[in-house]
């Protein structure tokens, strides 16, 4: 069965994930939940006021910057980042 969180946790959840500087994966593991129901709620509170105006460019930026540094990973893994530095 599903622990029901409270909506205080769960905007406490949305303002650690998004202001801490941690990967999505390490704060729902701090939190002890999942990656997925850790996701839900930042789609449910992002546009509330758990994050203050002036840091939402903030976050976007960092979200951003964390899809790039993903994307540039799974490059080097693959070994697209090594074929493409040859040329």
């Amino acid at each position: 069965m599903a622990a029901k969180h409270s909506e205080e946790f769960k905007r406490d959840a949305v303002h650690i994930a998004l202001t801490s500087g941690l990967t999505h994966r390490q704060a729902s593991s701090d939190l002890g939940g999942g990656m997925s129901i850790l996701n839900k709620w930042i789609k449910t509170y992002r546009d509330t006021d758990i994050i203050p105006k002036e840091d939402q460019e903030l976050v976007k930026e960092n979200e951003r910057l964390r899809r790039e540094n993903r994307v540039l990973k799974e490059e080097s893994r693959s070994g697209a980042w090594d074929a493409r530095a040859a040329d």
